[in-house]
């Protein structure tokens, strides 16, 4: 049960003032019944809202697939660069929506973008071990001792010491790489400890849900149920 005022703004309906306004205007019904009270408890799951006589779609989290494309950061602010935020619509957009995740400025691949406090934990943490699917372009192609060595958890230069990490060669100075973790450039600087340079980086995959071909660079669409089954049952 949540405030109906609380409700109306996170759905991007004006500031907490304005939603009163619209409120104590008699313009919103919950289940046919106008109310004019802000702080009237909704179970938003089960009633109809309604505002002018059209039904509010009114979800309790948001979560957005995007394609991110380079030169955006992970943040929700930044006084300097771009941010992935900018690129979500505003037919997607609430209030409290944070990258689940980052990717580095110049990488591109898929995102997740959402509310949900949890589910980004668990997106994120380590001991999940979902694994996201990297594909690489570099300046040298990796050997086998540079497989065994992701395999293996590595230690930086820093002393960062890494969980294990899966690293598959496709072809002359191409790989893919398979981590359950995401440290500060950790990507390029598994590489960069291996003596190769990362020249283009691409996320593909974040545990079984694969970035959606079919969307353009910079674009973004809602995940459905089953994307975010998926992304939990590989491991």
């Amino acid at each position: 049960m949540e405030r109906l005022d609380k409700i109306l703004v996170t759905e991007g309906l004006g500031s907490r003032k304005e939603v009163h306004k619209i409120i104590l205007s008699k313009r919103v019904r919950i289940d046919g019944v106008v109310i004019t009270k802000p702080d009237y408890k909704v179970d938003s799951e089960r009633c109809e809202i309604m505002l002018d006589g059209q039904v509010l779609n009114v979800k309790k989290h948001v979560y957005i697939m995007l394609n991110k494309p380079a030169g955006y950061v992970s943040a929700t602010e930044d006084n300097l660069n771009r941010t992935v935020m900018e690129l979500v619509p505003k037919e997607l957009y609430r209030k409290g929506l944070f990258p689940a995740g980052r990717l580095d400025k110049d990488t591109e691949g898929l995102m997740i973008i959402t509310d949900d406090g949890d589910f980004a934990h668990k997106l994120t943490s380590p001991k999940n071990h979902v694994f996201k699917t990297y594909y690489a372009e570099l300046d040298k192609t990796p050997t086998q001792e540079d497989i065994d060595s992701f395999e293996s958890g590595m230690i930086l230069e820093d002393g960062t010491r890494l969980l294990p990490a899966k690293l598959a060669v496709l072809g002359k100075n191409k790989a893919r790489v398979f981590i359950c973790e995401g440290k500060f450039h950790q990507v390029k600087k598994m590489f960069a400890a291996r003596g190769m340079r990362v020249q283009y980086l691409k996320r593909e995959k974040i545990g079984g849900l694969e970035l959606d071909s079919d969307l353009p660079k910079g674009s973004c669409r809602e995940l459905t149920k089953s994307d975010k089954d998926v992304i939990f049952l590989v491991k």
